[in-house]
């Protein structure tokens, strides 16, 4: 025992002096970072239009007026004119920041901008930081409390403590909007919903266990307060801070805030009180809880060690101590990391929604609980890329969430806004809660509003079955299930049993094969002869012989998906997560075959910026097409915009605007617009015409007054490979868009090539349009 503490500390000591060494690079970059391009984390951007006379008459004077009036006769109507419902106020006095100590207000706006990045990222909430020069409370409240015509939400920042106590108690007098002190609560909520879970692990009862802390800040003693709330006993808790343990009768150091958990007791120091502990809580300094320590500790004992940048003890330490313990910190190089950004957006996101006029105890024990069922669930594709290991399970180490879990605000807001409701304090209730998930979704995934009529479709269609090339990908197996969750399709992974079943036992995912799903192992499928002699027909005059046929359907799972789709033993095929886009279009193309009437594959992209929707093609498939397959591909992509509930508007672009150049590729062009008409005369197109007169309705009507093309066009055509996929490449990356597709256009039964970057929410939406393509007559021949 001995040997493997004396290791652990010599380990810790490499690892500190480590760690130390990169610090003077990290600052370098961290100035950097934050000078350039521009100062700061944030800007202010317009909402609406300002672009000529009558956009300033109504922002400004005189339309303004008229909001303004309506404000000052019902005050609730500033939810519907102005930004207030959705934007708080980010407050500091700068005398508690991080752990740089007093650094005053003006040092402080770093992390206040920081703080503000972090709600509109993970939350779409609008901030404004404020930092006051003011120390006193009374100074404090006043010029906060003056601010509530402005906010929706007060979240109070690293003001110290005793006073940020009193400062919230009296701001939640005044103001009649939330006021959340997140130092306090923030890490209250985290830390609750992590001992939770952590004694349901240890089959133990909150209303029993001891509780020791080290610490008696503000952070300290809004945990204690919130798990006394959730059902720990006042007289089990143990609070120890630089003067030792909070007894009562001490004088020093003592505030009515410590004065709730002074122990009648002759014990001082946290050595005499930590015996048959079941938590420990550090909100101090490194190194205060000692390896000898926990060997007084109940079983299976649950270490909150949150000191940060080094905790009360090192996790190796505490392990090679305790194999038993569930350890907590509050870093992010260790599990189970506890950080506030797991709870402060999406409680505001809740309580904004639903006009709380106040964060109360059951809205944060609301939140508790959301934050601990989902640490129960299986992690998502976006959490499970943060980790460089195995993707973790409910367990000793994973009691709470990644930050990156995009579901936190699918379970955290929605409780918040129930528990307001409930509890009487929401100015606005939910009236509808699947209206308010939607909304929800459509902000996480971004996806959601443009892909909510595929998915409605598919789960309203007879249920088809997509195989999937690449089964054993990790992102297929997430996607299998999501598809069998939501009831969208009927999942197919082409893969080994064995490694199937490996993968998903690594990945916590709970769906099993051959019970919930269908494998067509390669190695070992019944319908392995019929595949051969159904591929030789196919592909037996293109130099393939019996042998090679029967080694090509053994390895190439693309080759027996697509005879699947062939042979209707699926009905739709996604592949492409591996591999060359034009290796499995080789295949598909020999196999599945071109729709009936169809001249040429071709490839349509959807890029979902955040000004909506647009559609580009041909991206991935034909070099330099003629003005026939441009039009033929137009016609194929406006059909399947269609299935989107969106209407089509084609821009046929060029360097050319409406005759302006006469070079070759114009001309193929106003050829290919000319086909279009007559072949699909209700179709909105027009061109030739530059990308600028494409997507601005003003300048294209100084080109073309009379153009057949009306608002924005969200269907562009390009002239050829180059131009489509270096545009594709350049919008999706400079927008930060989210890219649904490759779409394949022009297959005979539906079959789709994925890209390699794609991601297992991408395998979804492709997956489920595929089914909605597979349950319509329609997808037969080229109109």
């Amino acid at each position: 025992m001995m040997k493997r503490k004396e290791l652990a500390m010599e380990q810790q000591g490499k690892d500190q002096s480590a760690k130390a060494a990169p610090q003077a690079d990290l600052d370098e970059q961290a100035l950097f970072f934050h000078r350039y391009p521009r100062p700061g984390k944030l800007e202010i951007q317009p909402t609406k239009p300002l672009g000529n006379q009558r956009d300033l008459a109504l922002a400004y004077s005189p339309g303004v007026a008229a909001p303004c009036l309506a404000i000052r006769d019902n005050p609730e109507a500033a939810a519907d004119y102005t930004a207030r419902a959705n934007l708080v106020a980010v407050v500091s006095n700068g005398t508690a920041v991080l752990g740089l100590g007093n650094i005053g207000p003006l040092a402080s706006k770093p992390v206040m901008e920081g703080k503000a990045v972090l709600f509109k990222k993970f939350a779409a909430i609008d901030v404004f930081d404020i930092e006051i020069a003011a120390e006193t409370v009374d100074s404090m409240v006043s010029t906060i409390a003056a601010l509530e015509p402005t906010f929706g939400g007060i979240n109070l920042e690293d003001i110290k403590a005793p006073e940020c106590f009193e400062v919230e108690r009296q701001l939640r007098e005044k103001m009649n909007i939330p006021v959340f002190h997140d130092d306090q609560h923030g890490t209250a909520i985290i830390v609750a919903a992590a001992i939770l879970n952590g004694l349901e692990l240890a089959g133990k009862n909150i209303e029993n266990v001891k509780i020791v802390t080290s610490g008696a800040g503000a952070a300290a003693l809004a945990c204690l307060n919130l798990l006394v709330s959730l059902g720990a006993k006042r007289e089990n808790i143990w609070v120890h801070d630089i003067e030792g343990l909070v007894y009562d009768g001490r004088n020093v150091l003592m505030d009515p805030w410590k004065e709730i958990y002074a122990q009648k007791s002759d014990k001082r120091l946290l050595a005499e009180s930590i015996g048959g502990a079941d938590v420990f809580l550090g909100l101090s300094a490194a190194g205060v809880l000692k390896p000898e320590l926990l060997e007084q500790m109940a079983e299976k004992p649950l270490i909150m060690a949150l000191a940060n940048p080094t905790p009360e003890i090192m996790p190796e330490l505490a392990r090679a101590a305790r194999p038993d313990a569930m350890i907590c910190t509050g870093r992010s190089d260790f599990p189970n990391q506890v950080n506030n950004v797991l709870c402060f957006p999406y409680i505001f996101r809740g309580a904004l929604d639903c006009g709380a006029t106040t964060i109360n105890e059951e809205m944060k024990m609301a939140a508790v609980k959301a934050i601990a069922g989902l640490a129960r669930e299986e992690i998502s594709d976006v959490a499970a890329r943060a980790y460089a290991d195995e993707t973790p399970v409910f367990g000793p180490n994973y009691l709470i969430p990644s930050p990156f879990d995009p579901r936190l605000i699918l379970r955290i807001a929605p409780a918040v806004a129930k528990a307001a409701a409930e509890s009487g304090v929401a100015a606005r209730p939910i009236a509808d809660f699947d209206h308010y998930l939607d909304q929800l979704s459509r902000f996480v995934w971004r996806s959601g509003f443009v892909m909510k009529p595929i998915f409605t479709s598919a789960r309203a269609a007879e249920k088809k079955r997509v195989i999937f090339s690449e089964g054993e990908d990790e992102r297929v197996l997430r996607a299998a299930q999501v598809l069998l969750e939501e009831k969208t399709g009927v999942p197919v992974l082409i893969g080994r049993p064995s490694v199937i079943e490996a993968r998903l036992q690594r990945f916590g995912i709970r769906i099993r094969p051959n019970v919930d799903f269908e494998v067509v192992n390669p190695e070992d499928d019944p319908r392995y002869r019929d595949y051969v002699d159904e591929y030789l027909s196919l592909v037996g005059r293109a130099g393939i012989n019996p042998e090679t046929a029967r080694t090509i359907v053994r390895t190439n799972n693309t080759v027996i998906g697509a005879l699947a789709v062939k042979r209707s033993d699926a009905d739709a095929l996604i592949c492409g997560v591996e591999g060359g886009f034009d290796r499995h279009l080789r295949d598909v193309s020999q196999i599945i075959g071109k729709r009936k009437g169809v001249c040429a594959f071709s490839s349509l992209s959807l890029l979902i910026t955040q000004k909506g929707p647009v559609f580009f093609t041909d991206t991935f498939v034909n070099d330099n097409p003629t003005h026939e397959e441009i039009a033929e591909i137009t016609i194929l992509a406006a059909q399947e915009i269609r299935r989107f509930g969106i209407v089509p508007k084609a821009a046929l672009l060029s360097h050319s605007n409406f005759g302006s150049r006469d070079s070759e590729s114009a001309r193929k062009m106003r050829a290919a617009l000319e086909i279009i008409r007559q072949r699909a005369p209700d179709l909105e197109v027009d061109g030739e015409m530059q990308a600028g007169s494409a997507l601005s309705e003003s300048l294209r009507k100084r080109a073309m007054p009379n153009s057949d093309l009306s608002g924005e066009a969200n269907l562009l055509v390009f002239p050829n490979l180059d131009s489509s996929n270096i545009s594709l490449g350049l919008v999706r990356t400079m927008m930060d868009a989210l890219h649904v597709g490759p779409i394949l256009l022009g297959a005979a039964q539906p079959a789709h090539i994925l890209s390699t970057s794609v991601t297992s929410r991408g395998v979804v939406n492709m997956a489920a349009l595929a089914v909605v393509e597979a349950s319509h007559t329609d997808f037969a021949a080229i109109s």
